[in-house]
């Protein structure tokens, strides 16, 4: 599997890094366009028939193939959930030209999704290729997924952490040993195309003071409310979009024509965002400015995501949160006397607690912010503040964006029995009432059979007086269509056995 996820590393590599080099080579013009188009309004009606043509493209891609919409990753989760099931063949060119069509065309999307997807259909065509099983299958296209993350932002850890905590909520030794290989070669190739530096590389940082610690609590409470309305407006969107009286695969009519004023004005603000936080850290802004700027890149990433174009949303939140960043430390500096040199800490903070809130991810945005930023040395700060803006989200009882948009596209349903074995793993943890029980304690569902654990390097075969512990994997037999219904079976029976504490 090791071998298998180089192989996929290898090829997500190549996909993504082609992928990411045409959006930053249009992107790069696109600034000069639209500069001329301010300077010659006299062409205006030619950008509008662009604005249609791309419309009309997107719309095409989209209603061949729907699983392309958005961001991809809530389809990668579906398909490892056993709740969607999509053609890699159809899913890999067509999401890889809307993607360079929309985040290309400098509307307020990311390439990390799309990249993400991308990943995972190579996955899952290279297990097709080699006629693997279901399960090899699964981890293959996780391996695809944290190869196309460590690809698009030269994030191999960030890439294999946000399989494990996002998509999986497991740490499964075959499932990340494969990721960490496939993230490896993926971000080789990235860097063969992009060279060693960072992607967010930010030089000469000094420490936060200690003395200062106490606004990392603030700032964390600051991004996690928030993130809240940052949550509630995206997953909102649908039903403001059905207003519009176009058929769903032209909602991107919307954005690609407000494109046109965003790029005359703002010509340099463009794209997912990555050059913004570049300019944040190198050139004083005003604090209303800031405002203004937040303002401009959450209204117009929102209405570039709600029309179901192919991109994420994965760079947006990070300029946002980077935006935040600049406003709280400006703000704070401002009214303690501290130097506002360390702003640049405050916008390498906002960035990881953002994400953190948002996504439910803390470990991974963390490490993210860590390898796009290229330096170690925030480690302590930036879990502080992560930690606070997740606990802030947890609270109001905000939940992982990705997955609430997987149940916005799907109804909740287990599968159904197609006649195909397949064997799940299911981690022991800590505070499982499994741990310590022995197997026949549980009154276990009748359409699957516990039939090992494997505790460290040893598997066991199961008997009725055999105990589980903290940290065993236990290897289930049941039905591949009933596979996600038995993990959240067994998920109700810890808790139905959690004893109260």
């Amino acid at each position: 599997m090791i071998g298998a996820g180089l192989v996929v590393g290898l090829f997500t590599g190549l996909v993504v890094a082609t992928f990411r080099l045409a959006i930053e080579k249009i992107g790069e013009y696109l600034p000069i366009f639209f500069q001329f188009l301010k300077n010659h309004l006299a062409f205006l009606p030619i950008a509008i028939l662009a604005a249609l043509l791309l419309t009309f493209l997107n719309g095409w891609l989209i209603k061949s193939e729907p699983g392309i919409k958005g961001s991809g990753i809530p389809q990668v989760e579906g398909q490892l959930k056993g709740q969607l099931h999509y053609r890699w063949f159809s899913v890999l060119p067509k999401k890889f030209i809307g993607g360079i069509l929309s985040v290309g065309s400098g509307l307020f999307l990311g390439r990390e999704g799309p990249s993400i997807q991308l990943g995972a259909s190579v996955g899952q065509g290279i297990a097709e290729r080699f006629r693997q099983s279901i399960v090899n299958e699964k981890i293959l296209i996780s391996a695809g997924s944290a190869a196309g993350l460590a690809a698009a932002f030269n994030a191999p850890i960030a890439g294999l952490l946000f399989v494990l905590e996002e998509v999986h909520h497991n740490f499964s030794p075959l499932v990340w040993l494969t990721s960490l290989a496939a993230a490896l070669m993926s971000n080789f190739v990235s860097l063969y195309f992009f060279g060693l530096t960072p992607v967010l590389y930010m030089d000469g940082i000094e420490s936060l003071p200690l003395a200062h610690y106490g606004s990392l609590l603030v700032l964390g409470i600051f991004l996690g409310l928030l993130a809240l309305v940052y949550q509630q407006t995206l997953l909102h969107l649908p039903q403001m979009y059905k207003r519009i009286k176009l058929p769903a695969q032209f909602y991107s009519l919307v954005p690609f024509l407000l494109l046109i004023p965003v790029g005359i004005f703002f010509p340099y603000f463009l794209g997912g965002g990555n050059q913004i936080i570049h300019q944040l850290s190198q050139m004083p802004f005003s604090f209303w400015g800031l405002i203004g700027l937040f303002v401009l890149r959450f209204v117009f990433s929102m209405i570039s995501y709600g029309s179901g174009l192919p991109g994420g949303i994965f760079l947006p939140i990070l300029t946002l949160g980077a935006i935040l960043g600049a406003i709280f430390g400006l703000a704070w500096c401002r009214a303690t006397g501290l130097d506002e040199m360390f702003i640049r800490n405050f916008i390498i903070f906002s960035m990881a607690g953002y994400f953190a809130a948002i996504g439910k991810a803390p470990l991974t945005a963390l490490i993210l912010v860590t390898e796009m930023v290229g330096s170690f040395a925030h480690l302590m700060p930036l879990g502080i503040v992560c930690l606070v803006a997740y606990m802030t989200v947890d609270l109001f009882s905000g939940r992982p964006i990705y997955e609430a948009l997987l149940e916005k596209m799907v109804a909740p349903d287990f599968g159904h029995f197609k006649g195909e074995k397949t064997v799940i793993e299911f981690p022991v943890t800590v505070d499982s009432p499994l741990a310590g029980a022995m197997v026949r304690d549980f009154a276990w569902p009748k359409e699957l059979l516990l039939t090992s654990i494997r505790r460290g390097e040893t598997e066991i075969l199961t008997r009725g007086d055999t105990v589980m512990r903290a940290g065993d994997s236990l290897f289930i037999l049941t039905d591949s269509g009933l596979s996600e219904k038995m993990k959240h079976a067994i998920s109700q029976l810890e808790n139905k056995n959690q004893t109260p504490t």
